[in-house]
C-alpha cells in the first residue's frame, strides 16, 4: 500500500481577503503596531476589519485581520517585521 503525500494547497495570488492571524503579548499599543506594520506592506488594509479577541486569563491577544495579499514574498515579510516587534508570539 502506498501513501499518498498530501500537498499544501497553493495560493493564487493576488489573493483579495487573505485571513492573518497575529497573537502576541496583551499590551495597550499591540493592536496599533499589528496595523502599523500590516499598512507598511499592505497600505489598503481596513482598521474596522480587525477582530480582536484576548485569552481566557487576559495575558495574550489575537488580532484577525484581511488583506489584500500579492505575492508569497510580501506575507514573509510581513510576518518577518511583525516579529521583529517583540510584542508578537506567533502569525498564522
Amino acid at each position: 500500500m502506498t501513501e499518498e503525500t498530501q500537498q499544501p494547497p497553493k495560493i493564487e495570488f493576488p489573493c483579495a481577503d487573505y485571513p492573518i492571524k497575529i497573537i502576541g503579548d496583551n499590551c495597550d499599543t499591540f493592536v496599533e503596531v499589528v496595523l502599523e506594520v500590516l499598512k507598511r506592506h499592505a497600505p489598503d488594509v481596513d482598521p474596522e476589519s480587525v477582530v480582536c479577541r484576548d485569552s481566557s486569563k487576559g495575558r495574550f491577544v489575537s488580532v484577525q485581520v484581511c488583506i489584500n495579499a500579492q505575492g508569497i514574498e510580501q506575507l514573509e515579510k510581513i510576518n518577518q517585521d511583525l516579529r521583529e516587534t517583540g510584542l508578537v508570539r506567533m502569525v498564522l
